[in-house]
């Protein structure tokens, strides 16, 4: 089941997984909302960057 989530009245792509009882959200849109960024895609592109960088591996 697809929705769209409201937040401080922006649009959150959500996606529920029945199987296994999860919420997805959409990275690129919760990013958006937080920061205010214009371009949230190049945001989230340049943060895995560093993350990796870090040797961190907390996305996919």
């Amino acid at each position: 089941m697809s929705s769209i989530k409201l937040f401080e009245e922006k649009n959150i792509r959500s996606v529920f997984n029945e199987e296994g009882e999860k919420w997805y959200f959409s990275v690129i849109d919760a990013i958006q909302v937080l920061t205010d960024s214009s371009l949230p895609k190049r945001y989230w592109s340049d943060l895995k960057k560093k993350l990796s960088k870090e040797g961190s591996q907390a996305y996919v």
